[in-house]
């Protein structure tokens, strides 16, 4: 144990990172019934009939944090994970546990394989131009 300057004791380390390790967060869980929804640039967004997340005991302050920062502005999963300093795994968990509340939905990106090839674009804006 140290001390400061003031002879008080330091019970941790401000380099030693978080006192909770993830898995705790997560209850040991390493993944949730959404997890394959959740890729990294899946949108979250807090859902408009959610009730105040501080009322509900069965969450955590981290899944607190998670409806907080995407309330005013929808986060990707990736955002959130920088925002709270977790690593994505635990950030998954914990919106899936969110998703499964009902307090958020996810918004996925859609697969370039399903975007319009942009050739057959410029043809329609060809054709129309036609017109």
């Amino acid at each position: 144990m140290s001390t400061d300057g003031q002879g008080r004791s330091h019970w941790f380390d401000d380099e030693a990172g978080p006192v909770v390790r993830p898995y705790a967060m997560t209850r040991g869980r390493t993944t949730s019934a959404v997890q394959h929804r959740l890729d990294l640039i899946a949108v979250v967004v807090v859902e408009p009939h959610a009730d105040d997340p501080d009322t509900d005991s069965s969450l955590s302050p981290e899944h607190v944090d998670i409806v907080d920062l995407c309330r005013d502005t929808p986060q990707s999963v990736a955002e959130l994970s920088a925002e709270l300093n977790l690593p994505i795994g635990v950030v998954r968990v914990l919106v899936g546990d969110l998703v499964d509340a009902e307090f958020v939905h996810v918004n996925r990106p859609v697969p370039p394989a399903e975007l319009p090839d942009e050739s057959i674009l410029r043809d329609v804006i060809n054709g129309l131009r036609a017109l």
